[in-house]
């Protein structure tokens, strides 16, 4: 896998690239980093696309940039750069969650440069009232409380229930740990605010003509299973793949069925 630095004005974004074939972009959730897409990255996908993983600004490998909040177009904005200098036409989008939020903003603000979607555990509508409020709730218990606070507040929410003494349980943990406790606490505070005030994306949905494909797992408790079936339903000809006893980080739980799903998805654009 290569790591590459690109800049834009005043933005500078690392990009890590593994593969062979047509290019596709993953962006990552909150508050997350490239690190969630490594057994994609390492598996059989790599055979299909030439995989992009995006750290978008203020995560992993990528500088925070000052902003006080990250809003979802801006996000879009930065990734249509990667995929203008990278690219010499529209290649596929893959979303998770926040990542997710990202890709509609992208086919939204850029329809040009997307082939196909895949939109991961993630949901077009809004926050409502008491996700705001959780949001800001979130907010003030980072800045008070710090990073490891947040870790251990969300780690329940985004991993299905496994026994106790299951070992790659314990790394998923571990690896989700490490990456939140690595990022800036400005840009957990930016993400929240840009979370919290995302628009709604439901009327765009019956307006997309890529391919598109909806991903969620079976025991999502963040972006559960029915937003899932609404989303994909009202997608022209979107398909939904369901991965049994995974929560929110399907790429992560169960990377072979998510590359099973993802690659004969790709496979039937290619046939198509």
């Amino acid at each position: 896998m290569e790591t590459r630095y690109l800049a834009f004005e005043q933005t500078r974004l690392a990009v890590h690239v593994t593969g062979r074939g047509p290019l596709a972009v993953l962006i990552h959730g909150y508050p997350l980093d490239h690190r969630m897409w490594l057994d994609v990255l390492h598996g059989p996908l790599a055979e299909q696309r030439t995989l992009v993983a995006v750290d978008l600004r203020g995560h992993g490998d990528s500088p925070w940039c000052g902003d006080d909040v990250h809003p979802m177009d801006l996000f879009a904005d930065d990734v249509s750069a990667v995929i203008r200098t990278l690219g010499d036409g529209p290649l596929d989008v893959v979303g998770l969650s926040m990542g997710g939020y990202v890709a509609q903003a992208l086919w939204a603000r850029h329809p040009a440069l997307v082939r196909s979607l895949a939109l991961v555990d993630t949901r077009s509508r809004p926050d409502d009232e008491a996700a705001k409020a959780g949001r800001d709730a979130a907010i003030q218990t980072v800045v008070e409380q710090g990073r490891a606070a947040i870790a251990n507040g969300m780690l329940g929410k985004l991993l299905a229930p496994r026994p106790e003494r299951d070992v790659r349980a314990l790394l998923l943990r571990a690896r989700l740990h490490t990456m939140i406790e690595s990022l800036p606490v400005e840009t957990i505070v930016a993400d929240l605010r840009g979370l919290r005030d995302r628009p709604d994306r439901t009327p765009m949905l019956a307006g997309i003509t890529v391919p598109t494909l909806v991903v969620v797992g079976s025991d999502d408790r963040i972006t559960p299973p029915a937003e899932a079936r609404q989303m994909s339903a009202a997608i022209p000809g979107a398909r939904l793949a369901t991965l049994p006893g995974c929560g929110h980080m399907t790429p992560m739980e169960d990377p072979v069925g998510f590359a099973r799903e993802l690659g004969a998805f790709w496979a039937g654009i290619a046939a198509g």
